[in-house]
């Protein structure tokens, strides 16, 4: 069979319990699965802004090209200017994804010699980003910041130090400060991944970055808009220095075509709610706090973010118990080995300002009893 080197490894995979499938959501099951954090992939008002901004000018379906071709245009630069002064940054350049944006990012500006020091549990876009970068690259243990230090003893060339500032498996946070101050002791380049603090962490969503005031410290940032941003697409925030370097080297900016204004029209209409959406940041953290207190006893990673983790280890028995949360209408997903360390698998639930009280308090019984 021509294909048999395909099903020898899917197979194994099968044998690990962990082969992937796609599924669709079972209708009117609670959301505890998505990054929609605030409700505005889902949003009527988000709706009519989109439509809103849409009427106000002509746009087209499609940019035609890549940006240096056909698919540049006014609004893209208008939304990379409101990007990059909402984020207090002295750029933005934006891509189509945020694992465009890693990925070029951290292939083209670390370069021979330089190093790279990034912590264990970074998301994979970054570290494929890495493989395709000439620099050497070390990681390590996750939010230790003396072994950091360690690494950075042994660094040479440019330095560059990758974080998260909330960890998307883990939803745990950074601890910043000590990293920036780290950094700045040995003249490396902090580059931070703010995916998961866009429009949760802060007094309008900015991120943790500017939460502590720390926006200076930075090389470079990362915004993804396909968590609470509600829509798609990402930036590269840093100097206009780095932002022309990225549009003369980034190839998965360069060779690729360009967001659409309507896909401009979602992040822009997005940026013009979710900083004032305290009310729904405030039930966030209400809700965060009453479901921590509700599963007090089980095997918990600590985390004061939407992304809460409840232990389960082995691959089998996380699945089981997600299929019962599930059957039960609460749609909670499994995560697996090898996305995650074997024996550390678990279920990766995700509360939501749009939740309610009674939901959480059915999911903790559900996972209590």
């Amino acid at each position: 069979m021509k294909e048999a080197f395909l099903l020898q490894q899917l197979a194994q995979r099968q044998g690990q319990h962990a082969f992937r499938q796609l599924r669709l959501p079972a209708p009117g099951a609670v959301d505890f699965c998505s990054n929609d954090y605030l409700g505005l992939a889902q949003s009527a008002a988000m709706q009519e802004g989109v439509h809103t901004l849409l009427q106000a000018r002509p746009y087209m379906h499609g940019s035609t090209g890549s940006r240096l071709l056909a698919g540049n245009y006014a609004w893209i630069e208008e939304a990379e200017s409101m990007l990059a002064t909402f984020h207090q940054s002295g750029a933005g350049l934006i891509y189509n994804s945020g694992y465009d944006a890693n990925l070029g990012l951290f292939s083209s500006v670390p370069q021979k010699g330089d190093t790279i020091i990034y912590d264990q549990l970074i998301h994979a876009s970054i570290r494929d980003g890495i493989r395709l970068s000439k620099a050497q690259a070390f990681s390590f243990l996750h939010n230790d910041v003396a072994d950091l230090q360690k690494k950075l003893q042994h660094a040479t060339g440019n330095i560059f130090v990758a974080v998260e500032s909330v960890y998307s498996m883990d939803g745990d946070m950074a601890p910043l400060k000590e990293v920036a101050t780290i950094c700045e002791q040995y003249g490396a380049h902090l580059i931070v991944d703010e995916a998961h603090a866009t429009g949760v962490i802060g007094a309008k969503g900015e991120g943790l970055v500017q939460h502590l005031q720390l926006q200076n410290a930075c090389f470079a940032r990362v915004h993804t808009f396909g968590k609470a941003v509600g829509c798609h697409g990402a930036v590269v925030l840093g100097s206009p220095h780095l932002r022309d370097f990225l549009i003369n080297f980034s190839r998965s900016f360069i060779y690729t075509t360009s967001l659409p204004a309507t896909a401009i029209a979602a992040i822009v209409a997005s940026y013009e709610l979710f900083p004032y959406m305290h009310a729904a940041r405030e039930h966030l953290t209400a809700l965060i706090t009453h479901f921590r207190k509700g599963v007090a006893g089980l095997s918990t990673l600590y985390s004061e973010t939407p992304i809460q983790i409840v232990l389960t280890p082995g691959n089998e028995a996380t699945r089981t118990l997600a299929a019962g949360l599930q059957a039960a209408g609460l749609d909670v997903r499994p995560i697996l080995h090898p996305t995650v360390p074997k024996g550390k698998e678990r279920l990766r639930i995700v509360i939501h300002s749009f939740n309610t009280i009674e939901e959480v308090d059915r999911l903790v019984t559900a996972l209590v009893h």
